[in-house]
């Protein structure tokens, strides 16, 4: 590690092999914390190249306990986070109506790291057991059309970094994998990601997958989901374009407005008020925004208006408050 930080400190960048190997060292133990986070560190103060980003997914990929769900061909809705922004857990409520409506999802999640509350927090605390039994995984996205896949059991070196990722409670590349690293591999992907300039990465390496089909979202004003704050930009496999929010028949919001709770029993309270139905019209409508967007990736011949607007009749009749209440109160499922 010492040549490596050396290297990194005198300005030069890594190659895609060589950012590869320093991953595959960090899962196999071979530094101490304080190594790993002067590494973390190089990419707090510039930015990723695509190279380094390629073969650090790389050896993510390489090194995941994979779990096989393509007959199943589910979507993942996953944010990079690290946007700041704090806002409540918009992508797991959105996986929830794009589940009630017949379309398999394998949710990839983590911890909050950067924000006070993550997918597998407000999961965690509603009940959900995470595992890495591909039969529990199987069943459940088989009669529910979700599951869930928690990064830490199926990537060591994502584990092997918590604890420091979590005391520097600050943004860093990890969080610009989590999205790309799915260890189900799902050939549909909507992706949320906190800059344009990250954006333009998750294209290029998209494009190297021609069988995978995805929208990368960035709201301008620096949202890493479709926050209805500002327009936001649309990267698809097939084309571009910037929408706003009288693009998708919802009103303009304001960040207070779908902001997050203090921990993690408010932001679950939020999270059950919101799939019931009983959310705020900016809550419901955010949702709505990232699910349909979602729905239309898995179904292009629906255009994202009508999508949306499918996606709010399922949040606001109940069906995906139903959905998750019989996933948690299987007996059989409990510990999935």
């Amino acid at each position: 590690m010492k040549e490596i930080l050396n290297h990194l400190f005198e300005h030069k960048t890594l190659s895609k092999e060589q950012a590869r190997e320093v991953l595959v060292n960090i899962a196999g133990g071979k530094y101490n914390q304080n190594q790993i986070s002067s590494f973390l560190t190089v990419f707090m103060m510039r930015s990723i190249t695509v190279e380094e980003l390629e073969g650090f997914r790389n050896a993510l990929l390489e090194l995941c306990h994979r779990v096989d769900l393509s007959s199943y061909n589910p979507i993942d809705l996953c944010g990079t986070g690290g946007d700041g922004k704090d806002t409540f857990n918009i992508s797991t409520l959105s996986s929830f109506v794009v589940a009630a409506n017949g379309i398999p999802v394998a949710k990839h999640g983590n911890y909050g790291v950067s924000s006070s509350c993550g997918s597998s927090n407000v999961l965690e605390a509603l009940g959900i057991k995470f595992t890495t039994d591909t039969d529990k995984l199987e069943r459940s996205i088989d009669k529910y059309n979700i599951c869930f896949l928690h990064a830490p059991l199926f990537h060591p070196a994502m584990k092997s970094v918590g604890s420091i990722r979590k005391d520097l409670a600050v943004k860093t590349f990890f969080n610009m994998l989590g999205p790309m690293v799915n260890p189900a591999f799902p050939k549909l992907q909507m992706v949320g990601v906190y800059s344009l300039e990250l954006a333009r990465m998750y294209s290029y390496l998209y494009q190297q997958q021609p069988d995978v089909k995805y929208s990368i979202i960035h709201t301008l004003d620096g949202y890493d989901e479709i926050s209805l704050t500002s327009p936001f930009k649309v990267i698809s496999d097939n084309q571009e374009s910037l929408l706003d929010a009288e693009a998708l028949g919802l009103p303009r919001l304001q960040h207070e407005q779908i902001k997050g709770g203090e921990g993690i029993a408010e932001s679950a309270e939020i999270f059950v008020r919101v799939l019931k139905g009983e959310g705020t019209a900016a809550q419901t409508a955010v949702v709505a925004a990232n699910a349909g967007m979602a729905i239309q990736c898995a179904r292009p011949e629906l255009n994202t208006a009508d999508a949306v607007v499918l996606a709010k009749e399922t949040l606001e009749s109940g069906k995906a408050y139903a959905l998750f209440t019989k996933l948690i109160n299987d007996s059989k499922l409990v510990e999935v």
